[in-house]
């Protein structure tokens, strides 16, 4: 356990000799806390490295040079950079900049000639060089560790191991981040990294620097989430919780980077197809939750949305980037 947060070894999961050990280690840490760390994820040190290296390269440019891949230029596809206060939480700038990225498809994909949302080309900027090339493996090892990890999720509410991707994943949408969060004051707690919030899909895989600052909201109020060596932390999202009719609960998390110098980190989401409709299913002849919007932290139930996992996760980016909302990124 690191604080209230297990830590969960997947090579069973991965290997196939075990994995309902895992699959219910998943269950526990789901129904209690909705985060845990994983060991054993296969990502290798040498990208991570890599990747930590060209993204301090890139944090270092000046702003005229990060602002050549602003994510204004990339219009429906969502990608590119944006300098500190331009992401919202509830309403208020967020005190941290970072780049989006995404699958990365061909100018003649179906996807993209029909225009739909958050798909298209990454923005890349000249230098780091090498950031094109180590994003791009790092989405190709994640994504196959988010449809790994889906395995253990379904077995975990006691479906089969192809659950999950056989009805919303077989085409997940893949959005991946790295974030750079400036020095902070400890006593600015009215200016967070990221305020409190919860994440929009199924699964997010966290790689974090060593400076901490992630904080989780516990049954027992908020708990410190610091890196652990070899580990990225996992939490579930608005869909899952929705999905299992509230069995497993998104949990609202937030970052206040107190370290004295910047914190890099660098979320992977492992989301729903854009069309996929995601209906409660029947666990342990629970009753699914119909609206809990009065206990969660932005007074919205995902259990009372009806609608394509697009048509949620649409309506969430417009208050993040109104700038891109209903129209750069309207259907």
């Amino acid at each position: 356990m690191s604080g209230e947060l297990p830590i969960i070894d997947i090579s069973d999961l991965k290997n196939g000799v075990d994995p309902a050990l895992v699959a219910r280690q998943i269950h526990d840490a789901c129904i209690n806390v909705g985060f845990f760390y994983i060991m054993e994820h296969g990502i290798s040190e040498g990208l991570q490295t890599d990747l930590e290296n060209a993204s301090k390269e890139f944090f270092q440019l000046t702003e005229s040079e990060k602002m050549a891949i602003r994510m204004e230029l990339a219009g429906k596809a969502w990608r590119g950079y944006f300098p500190v206060g331009n992401e919202l939480t509830s309403g208020k700038p967020d005190l941290k900049e970072g780049i989006y990225f995404g699958e990365q498809l061909p100018d003649d994909d179906e996807r993209v000639t029909s225009g739909m949302p958050l798909h298209g080309q990454n923005l890349f900027p000249e230098r780091p060089s090498q950031l094109r090339s180590v994003v791009l493996r790092y989405i190709d090892e994640m994504t196959q560790l988010g449809h790994t990890l889906m395995r253990g999720i379904s077995l975990s509410f006691g479906r089969d191991p192809d659950f999950m991707h056989r009805i919303y994943t077989s085409d997940p949408l893949v959005l991946f981040r790295i974030f750079h969060y400036p020095a902070q004051k400890k006593q600015s707690m009215d200016q967070w990294g990221v305020g409190e919030h919860t994440d929009y899909g199924l699964l997010t895989i966290l790689k974090q620097d060593d400076a901490g600052g992630l904080q989780v909201k516990s049954r027992h109020g908020w708990i410190d989430a610091p890196p652990v060596e070899g580990t990225f932390i996992c939490n579930i999202g608005d869909m899952l919780d929705r999905l299992t009719g509230g069995y497993y609960r998104s949990t609202p998390h937030r970052v206040l980077n107190t370290s004295g110098r910047g914190r890099l980190s660098y979320p992977f989401f492992f989301d729903p197809g854009m069309h996929a409709v995601l209906k409660p299913i029947a666990i342990d002849s629970r009753e699914s939750i119909e609206d809990d919007s009065v206990s969660r932290w932005d007074k919205a139930s995902v259990h009372a949305f009806d609608g394509t996992y697009g048509d949620y996760l649409l309506g969430k980016v417009s208050k993040v980037f109104p700038e891109l909302g209903s129209g750069n990124l309207g259907a």
